[in-house]
């Protein structure tokens, strides 16, 4: 390489590989907002359980979900992640032109392409922004935390906005009673920025992901009829099992224990699968958030609908510390731990 182009690693000013993993860590990523958008139709137990020769009790035994909410079928799924991150970015006081990234966690998007972060991007004036989807089935949302983190971090962005949508009806079949009473539809968006390391402004702590491939056929959707296929029993024994695991694995990460961890959130994906991970971890169950009788299990979006109705509830005051985790087809799961902020 001529001299004229080496450039020094000792420069405080220099781009270098060496100054980039040594530089100490000094920005701190925050969910700044929270905010839910749901279609007003509704399908509920009663009515696939006369469809399938059942009954509404057998369903709600099982799954723990009395309705869900469904899309009409004009409705557009990126309508409603525009309008849930419409209202994430007016809940804090952020416009759209100053969101750097715009990352739609989803599989479900209106067409198989474009894909519908930069339709949502568009829609919501943010012109300046890079939009991504983000796929990792149920587990999109998370993943999509731990990339907005990264980005402001590593002073990439200061803000980002993280969209979870996801229209499940659309690719469930209605003649297979394992799977049929499962999902519904849903968006919920976050906004993520950089933040001063002050208590009452939250932080987002250590996110950890994982995967295993050879369990691709146990639950997929083929793009042949675009269905869900699901084998019940092994995505319930996998689902508990990894997501205790990551819990364990990511509040060890963040120096805490379990009993100073203040709200569970788990992805809705089941009642009997949120109950057997906070009977496995010993948890309190009034501190383990199920919203899943009225919601259903709309994959992406549940975490962020859960986080906003936490919210509402008055659940998430500031300091608080909550684990977030989700399991999805792939298999994909992950956990992580946020300090909530002043909102």
């Amino acid at each position: 390489m001529p001299e004229a182009m080496i450039v020094p690693i000792v420069a405080p000013d220099a781009f270098s590989m060496r100054a980039v993993v040594s530089a100490p860590r000094t920005r701190t990523a925050s969910i700044l907002s929270v905010a839910a958008e749901l279609p007003e139709g509704r399908l509920t137990s009663a009515d696939i359980a006369e469809h399938l020769g059942l009954t509404e009790d057998w369903i709600v035994s099982r799954t723990g979900i009395r309705e869900r909410r469904q899309a009409g079928p004009d409705e557009r799924l990126s309508d409603y992640a525009t309008r849930a991150g419409a209202k994430a970015l007016a809940n804090a006081g952020i416009d759209a032109a100053d969101v750097d990234l715009v990352l739609v966690a989803t599989l479900s998007q209106d067409e198989l392409t474009p894909n519908a972060a930069p339709l949502v991007a568009h829609a919501l004036g943010a012109n300046r922004a890079g939009a991504i989807d983000i796929g990792a089935a149920c587990t999109s949302f998370l993943s999509g935390l731990s990339l907005a983190t990264a980005q402001i971090e590593s002073g990439r962005a200061e803000r980002v906005l993280l969209i979870g949508a996801d229209f499940i009806t659309r690719i469930t079949n209605y003649e297979d009673p394992k799977s049929a009473p499962l999902f519904g539809d849903a968006a919920g968006a976050a906004v993520i920025g950089a933040v001063e390391n002050e208590p009452d402004q939250g932080a987002i702590g250590p996110i950890v992901l994982g995967s295993d491939g050879s369990h691709a056929r146990t639950l997929y959707a083929p793009l042949s009829d675009r269905k869900v296929v699901m084998d019940g029993p092994e995505v319930f024994r996998h689902a508990v099992s990894r997501m205790s695991e990551a819990t364990l694995d990511a509040v060890a990460r963040s120096g805490l224990t379990l009993e100073e961890i203040d709200l569970f959130v788990y992805h809705q994906a089941n009642a009997r699968i949120t109950r057997a991970v906070g009977e496995r971890l010993g948890l309190r169950s009034e501190l383990v958030v199920d919203c899943i009788e009225m919601l259903g299990n709309s994959s992406a979006a549940t975490l962020p609908v859960a986080l906003a109705g936490a919210l509402l509830e008055g659940r998430l005051p500031a300091g608080a510390r909550v684990l977030l985790s989700a399991f999805g087809a792939g298999f994909v799961w992950g956990a992580g731990v946020v300090q909530w902020g002043a909102m």
